[in-house]
């Protein structure tokens, strides 16, 4: 099995006692189904990226609208030409997107979905103040024009975001975006519990408004550059397939044509960002991975290292 074809990302918000039976049922079924990726569960949902042909991602979508909690499902689907998973992961977690408010449950209450022409309002409106809640090497990649780039590192930043620069605007209209729509749906819902209204987010994030502009002649399309995505293709274009970027391993920021070819670019090893910065024990250590890489292609084989690693793990 190639675990090629889709990649498959959705989330439901609900209220679990048992998320580990959710984990395990879970963990059953993609693994019938030759699916590869990752699920995150928690007392509020579940988070999952998986990949496979077509038809196995749709017969688990189907399967997971069955479970209590997760009737009309809906995914953001995307392609991919080659593997972008290596094993399947089921993680348990406090929260499926971690923020730092295990206690705020978007089930509860959360933002106004908007679908991509109510967007493309929302982002000409001079009263909305239109916020990307995605990470700074993220928006490096691809935004929307005009939109408010918070510079976090890591979505648990936004609550400080939040009460530095919004706090001011509570009465204002606010509209947020981000990959898929998890982070949005928990960053309003934690935005109401603050006393903010008027909060709009773009629903099935920028993945779902990339499939519905392609698919209406009539809808102008919005977005500059590429997604940014949390597996090995590092990015997809706005025709939701592979983009032109690569991964450094160094400090995991995507780079374009002009980064590989910088002097300070070595593949699998650093680029110019952090060449500088890389202990001589790191070099070493990235060094003797890109030989393992090297000698499992030689093989045949795909050496387990080469999979995205999890110390910047899917949030959506």
């Amino acid at each position: 099995m190639t675990n090629a074809g889709k990649v498959g990302s959705f989330y439901r918000f609900l209220r679990g006692d048992e998320p580990r039976v959710l984990g395990e049922a879970v963990r059953a079924k993609a693994a019938e189904l030759d699916l590869l990726g990752t699920a995150i569960v928690a007392p509020e949902g579940l988070n999952a990226t998986l990949s496979g042909h077509a038809a196995q991602c749709h017969s688990f979508l189907q399967w997971l609208g069955t479970m209590p909690g997760f009737a009309d499902m809906s995914g953001r689907w995307s392609a991919a030409a080659s593997a972008p998973f290596r094993r399947l992961r089921i993680k348990y977690r406090d929260e499926i997107v971690s923020m730092g408010h295990a206690d705020v449950n978007p089930a509860d209450g959360q933002g106004q979905h908007v679908d991509a022409a109510q967007w493309n309002a929302l982002l000409e409106d001079p009263e909305t103040r239109v916020i990307d809640t995605r990470n700074i090497y993220e928006v490096e990649v691809g935004t929307f024009t005009g939109a408010v780039d918070p510079g976090t590192t890591n979505f648990r930043e936004f609550t400080h975001y939040i009460e530095s620069e919004l706090a001011a605007d509570r009465d204002k209209p606010i509209a947020m975006f981000c990959t898929g729509g998890i982070r949005c749906e928990k960053a309003t819902a934690v935005m109401q519990r603050m006393g903010f209204e008027n909060l709009y987010q773009l629903d099935g994030g920028i993945l779902s408004y990339l499939d519905q502009v392609a698919e209406d002649d009539e809808l102008e399309n919005r977005w500059r550059g590429e997604c940014f995505v949390f597996d090995s293709r590092v990015a997809v274009d706005q025709a939701l397939t592979p983009g032109a970027y690569v991964q450094c391993h160094g400090c995991r920021r995507a780079l374009d044509a002009d980064d590989l070819a910088h002097p300070d670019y070595e593949p699998g090893i650093c680029c110019a960002r952090c060449a500088d910065g890389l202990s001589d024990a790191q070099r070493r250590q990235f060094e003797e991975r890109r030989k393992q890489v090297a000698l499992a292609a030689q093989r045949g084989e795909t050496h387990i290292g080469a999979e995205y690693p999890s110390k910047r793990s899917n949030p959506e």
